[in-house]
Parts: structure tokens; sequence; C-alpha cells
């Protein structure tokens, strides 16, 4: 296979009497001060604040971008007792945000029906399906979450049927906004604000707030649907800063403990019933299951896990969804060993800077997840695209500092449409255009980054020696979570270790033993196996990892969590 260089970016000394400082302030151990300090929390407040959050200091929901008329119609309709379409995304966000305004919107007494469109068959978006779905059922108001901020015509189209449209989002806004009768969207408004960051569950969960107050309904009842705003915020990946993070921290205490039997089958089905839910069992245990509804099934099933009342239902359907990630999983590993394959064997990657791989038998629905590990694993912005008949569907990731939306409006002439953001987009092409479209995509990349951007970089919070890595701080550093984008579980190095007894294991996995000279530690690399040359294991190496705690098999023990492995200068 092909191995890339790779680099360290180590995170500067802080300054040790500012840690001290900290550190007997607060009585904090060393290593959690000095992280703490290298990360803008050295004040004895912000770093109180940020370690002990409290819900009591959430921003008022009525900042919110156009929350006053969104919540006076909503109200309207509960008091005439008109019917409410909730329609929400097919991804855990969507799902989550859908089943949170579906919940709460029928505790404050109104009648409302639910609806996701499926995916590969209506698209993104609120759109035609929808607007089908809402008239068809007799629906006088439309509420969107986690979509509608640039369905311009959907909006109009329903206004044709007569349908008010309150849109609940936070994407990016487009050149126009649709004539809704509101758009709440944190991204209309102060970038710096606390809210900003919220994703579609938030957002649903501030526009509860609202109503409940405008309806003098206890503002106790939000709170209770904060394990969907933590299950919905860790899997789409938003920071988890400033609210975000408050949000997560106390829903992550009320996912184990679950009042929706759909969530605690869930975790019963995973593994996870009675034990304390963190940020990575969502992101990469329970999250990946809802997603599978939506990515190869119908996003309904998910939705229905998540509003089910019956006990014996819910663990019918979790199961199913348990069954349905395991062939996603499957579809997945299928379709990355082919990518590997055809750009090692086809492509040139000292010429090539920007990936595009087409075929027939890829399922659309995953690709996007596959692009993200071509992009982990080759440094290149990737763009997969799932062939049908005459057209292909397509999806990509990108880099730091390739800003992947604008590279396709550059290559636009060679698409039938595309929409995005930076770091993700999707995209539909003829079939014969592909050829066409991955030179100029290239070509693009080519005059945008250096061969320099494609070195693999990784952050590394602390070089360490090994005899450090104990349980005791293991347990200091859970201080520091929920953990994920925009705050960032610690990372440290070890150099010239050496690795010691390397076993693949599970799918592509890779565990071995990690030997400094002043301790051992116990390595898992998970989709490492096949990234390490044997030659690797007779000399010395830096390694970059996680400390973690492993509870399987019922014993914990710490390990490290591979993140990078590279022969040592």
């Amino acid at each position: 296979m092909t191995l890339l260089p790779s680099r360290w970016a180590v995170r500067e000394e802080p300054d040790d009497s500012q840690v001290a400082t900290l550190a007997h302030a607060l009585n904090l151990p060393i290593p959690l001060a000095r992280i703490l300090v290298q990360r803008g929390l050295g004040g004895e407040t912000n770093a109180r604040q940020f370690l002990r959050p409290s819900l009591d200091g959430l921003s008022n929901p009525l900042d919110l971008p156009n929350m006053e008329p969104a919540v006076a119609r909503i109200v309207t309709a509960i008091q005439d007792g008109e019917l409410i379409l909730v329609h929400g995304d097919y991804d855990v966000d969507g799902q989550s945000a859908t089943a949170l305004l579906t919940r709460a919107l029928r505790l404050a007494g109104a009648t409302v029906t639910p609806f996701i469109p499926n995916r590969l068959v209506d698209g993104y978006d609120l759109g035609p399906a929808g607007v089908r779905e809402a008239a068809q059922s007799g629906a006088r108001l439309i509420v969107t979450c986690d979509c509608g901020t640039t369905a311009t015509g959907a909006v109009e189209e329903a206004a044709s049927h007569g349908i008010d449209v309150v849109v609940t989002d936070h994407h990016t806004p487009g050149e126009r906004l649709p004539a809704a009768v509101a758009v709440v969207n944190p991204r209309l408004g102060d970038p710096e604000a606390d809210a900003a960051d919220l994703c579609g569950a938030g957002v649903a969960f501030k526009l509860v707030q609202a109503v409940c107050a405008s309806l003098g309904i206890s503002q106790h009842l939000p709170f209770h649907f904060l394990d969907l705003v933590a299950l919905a915020t860790v899997a789409d990946v938003v920071p988890l800063r400033r609210e975000n993070r408050v949000l997560v921290r106390f829903g992550l205490k009320q996912l184990a403990n679950s009042r929706w039997p759909g969530i605690r089958a869930l975790l019963s089905v995973v593994g996870l019933a009675g034990r304390p839910v963190r940020a990575g069992h969502v992101g990469f245990v329970i999250g990946p299951r809802l997603n599978a509804a939506g990515r190869i099934g119908e996003a309904m099933d998910g939705l229905a896990l998540l509003l089910t009342d019956d006990e014996r239902d819910a663990l019918d359907r979790a199961r199913r969804l348990d069954t349905l990630n395991a062939q996603r999983q499957e579809i997945d590993q299928r379709i990355l060993d082919q990518a590997i394959e055809t750009v090692e064997q086809e492509i040139d990657l000292d010429d090539t800077f920007g990936l595009v791989l087409a075929r027939e038998d890829w399922h659309a629905g995953v690709i996007g997840i596959v692009a993200s590990r071509l992009v982990e694993r080759y440094a290149r912005p990737a763009i997969l695209i799932a062939l049908t008949d005459d057209t292909g569907k397509g999806s990509g990731r990108s880099i730091a500092g390739f800003d992947l939306h604008s590279a396709l409006v550059a290559c636009a002439p060679h698409l039938q449409r595309f929409g995005g953001h930076k770091m993700a987009a999707g995209l539909t092409i003829a079939r014969g255009d592909v050829d066409a479209f991955r030179d100029a995509f290239d070509q693009v990349a080519h005059d945008r980054l250096s061969a320099d951007d494609l070195v693999p970089t990784q952050r590394i919070d602390q070089v360490v020696a090994l005899d450090r890595m104990d349980g005791e701080l293991e347990r200091l550093l859970r201080h520091l979570e929920p953990c994920g984008a925009g705050n960032p579980a610690p990372v440290f190095g070890v150099e010239r270790a050496n690795g010691r007894g390397p076993r693949p294991v599970g799918t592509n996995h890779l565990r071995f033993t990690l030997d400094d000279g002043h301790a051992r530690l116990t390595a898992i690399g998970f989709g490492w196996a096949d990234r390490v040359e044997p030659s690797w294991w007779d000399r010395p190496l830096d390694v970059a990892f996680r400390l973690e705690r492993d509870d399987w098999g019922g014993v914990p023990k710490i390990q490290a969590r591979v993140l990078q492995i590279r022969p040592s200068a």
C-alpha cells in the first residue's frame, strides 16, 4: 500500500506558573491544569465554568433570529386545533429533532404528524414529498427541523396549497431565504452567541422552550428531551463548546436513564444498558444505528423507534436497526476495499491532489462515510460517485484549508446539481461527465493546494512518558468531557517506543503493546492493520494516542487508542 509521510503538530508548552496557579486555585492535578491552560481556560472563573457547567446559564430562546413569529404561529395552530406536520431530515440530528418536536408539541396540546423523506427516493431537505405529505394529511402548518433554510421552492409550493411553513434549521443559508412565516436559524445571528453552534435538535429544543413559555407550560418540560439533544449534537459533529457543551453534558447523563423506550431498547441492544454513556458511545455505537436507517433503509424506521411508547415494539425495532447497521458496515467495508484498491493500483498520488472515484455497484447512502475514510488515509479531498443508469450521485469530504463547496462551484459546468459546505458536499452528475469532472476537480485541487498541504498532520497536546499514563490520569481527564468537535479529547504522543506483539483483530484493526523503556501500555489501532509495514516493528516508533478505559469483557483496563503510527526519525 501507499504510505504517506506524516507530521506532528505539538502544542506549545503552557506557562508553568499559570498552570501551578490554576491547579492550586481549583485543586486540580497538574496534567489537567496544563491542558486547560493550553486551551485558553487558564483563568479561574472560565476554568470553573468549563469544568462545572450549569443549565441555569442557557441563553434566552427568544434571542435566536425570528423565534417570536415562529412561536406565535405555532401557538395559534395549537389553540385552533390545526394539524402540524413536523418535517425532519434523514440523519440522527433530523430524526432526534423530529422526535423531540413531535413529543413536545403533543404534550403542549398540538395535533402533530411527523414525516421524514426517503433520502434515496426524495432527496434531501423539505421538498415535493414533504409538501405532498402535508397536503394529503390536511396539515395547515409545516414545522421543519434540521432542514428548510434553502427550500425556497418547496415553501412556495406549500403556500400554493394554503400551508404555512416555519423553518427551524442550523445549516448555512443561501443567497435568498424561503418566504416562510419564520426561519429560525442561529447562523442568521451573531456567530459568537452562546447558541450559535446549535444543531437541528438544539434549535428544536430552544423552540420548545419558547413555546412552553408562551403557553404558560412548565419550563421544566423541555429538559425532559435533553437526551435527544445530546444524541443529535454529538452525532452531527457540531462544536462541543458554549451552549452545546452544557446541553450534551447534562443530556448524556439523561441518556443513560432515558424515559423513552426506544432509547432504552437501543442501549440494551448495544450493551450499554445500566452504564454511563459517553460522547464516544453516541458517535461510534448509538448514532450509526440510527443513521443506518436513513442511509440504507428508511429514516422513518429510526424515528418510529424514538417515538414508540411500547417496550416490546421498541426492542424489536432496536434489534432491526442493529441488524441494518451490521449490513451497512459490510457495505462500507466492501466499498472502502474497492476504493483503496483503485487508488493503490490506478492513481499516482504524487500527481493527484483531489480524488474522484466512481463505480456502478456502490450504494449512494454510504459513500460519504467511505469518502471520509479515504480523506483520513490519503490526506486529500475525496469524492465518491455511485453510478446508476445515466447519472451518478456523489458525496465528498475535504481536508482543512480546502473549501469543497467552492471547488464544486468552480466545477459546476460538469455537474447537474450540488450543495454542501467547506468540509462536506453532495452532487448529481451525468455519467458522461464524470471523467471531465475528475480532471477539473483535480486541477482545482492543484491550484489551491500545495504538496505540503497533503501531509497528514496529527495534533499532539503533550509528548509523554508511558509511566504517567495510568488509571488515575484517565479518570481525571474525564472532567474535560464531553469531548468531540470543538473540544477534542487530549492526544498524547510517545516517541521512540517499541511495538511488541502486534496482531490483527476484528476487521483490519491492530492490537499491540507499547513499550518506551519506562512502562508498557496496551494499544489498539482501529483500521491500522494494513497501514503498518512489517519492518516497522523492528525499529523505534512514534505513536499518537488517546488514553481511554476499555470495559470490554467486564474487566476495566487502561489502553491507548492509536491515532497515528510512524517510524521514529
